[in-house]
C-alpha cells in the first residue's frame, strides 16, 4: 500500500479539474486527431498519425498518475486547524535574522507548490525545518545561498487559494 500524502481543498479541486479536462477535453481531441491522420494513408510513415499516438500515450499517463494521486491524497482543511505550532497547511510568517526580511509562506502538498505564490511544500527544506516550530523559534536552513538562520514571528490557519492547475 502507497503512502497518502497531504493535499489542500484547493489543490484537491485543482488536479480534479485538471483530471477531467484531460479526460473530456485532450482525450477526445487526441482521438479526432488520430481519427483525421488515419484517413491520410499509410500509418508507418504518418508523421501526423505517430504524433497524435505519442500523444495519446502523455493523456493516458497524465490521467493514470492523477487518478493515483487523488486516490492517495488526504484532504486536509487548513481553516479546520489551530494551534500555534507550524504543520501542514499553516501559513508561517518568518523573519531573516541577517537581512530582516520577512517571508511568508503556506505549507502545502508537493504537487501545489509555488514558491512565487508563497506556497512551499511539506517536503521542502525550509517546510521540514519550520514543521512543530512555534513563533518565537528560531530555524537553520540549508539553502542555495549558504545557511540562513530565521524566527518564526506568526503562525496563521488560512484558507489557500487554488492554483490554476496543478503540475502532475
Amino acid at each position: 500500500m502507497s503512502e497518502r500524502f497531504p493535499m489542500t481543498p484547493a489543490g484537491h479541486a485543482a488536479m480534479k479539474s485538471q483530471l477531467h479536462k484531460l479526460k473530456n477535453v485532450d482525450r477526445i481531441a487526441n482521438s479526432r486527431a488520430i481519427e483525421v491522420a488515419r484517413g491520410h494513408g499509410d500509418l508507418s510513415e504518418n508523421a501526423d498519425y505517430s504524433a497524435a499516438k505519442d500523444e495519446q500515450g502523455l493523456i493516458e499517463a497524465k490521467i493514470r498518475d492523477l487518478e493515483a494521486k487523488l486516490t492517495l491524497a488526504e484532504v486536509i482543511d487548513p481553516t479546520k486547524l489551530s494551534g500555534t505550532r507550524v504543520k501542514f497547511g499553516a501559513t508561517v510568517t518568518i523573519e531573516d535574522s541577517d537581512s530582516g526580511e520577512t517571508h511568508t509562506y503556506a505549507i502545502v502538498g508537493e504537487h501545489e507548490a509555488d514558491i512565487k505564490r508563497g506556497r512551499i511544500s511539506i517536503g521542502a527544506p525550509l517546510a521540514r525545518a519550520l514543521i512543530g516550530k512555534e513563533p518565537g523559534d528560531s530555524v537553520t536552513v540549508q539553502s542555495p545561498k549558504g545557511r540562513r538562520d530565521y524566527e518564526v514571528t506568526k503562525v496563521e490557519w488560512l484558507d489557500v487559494q487554488p492554483l490554476e492547475e496543478v503540475v502532475p
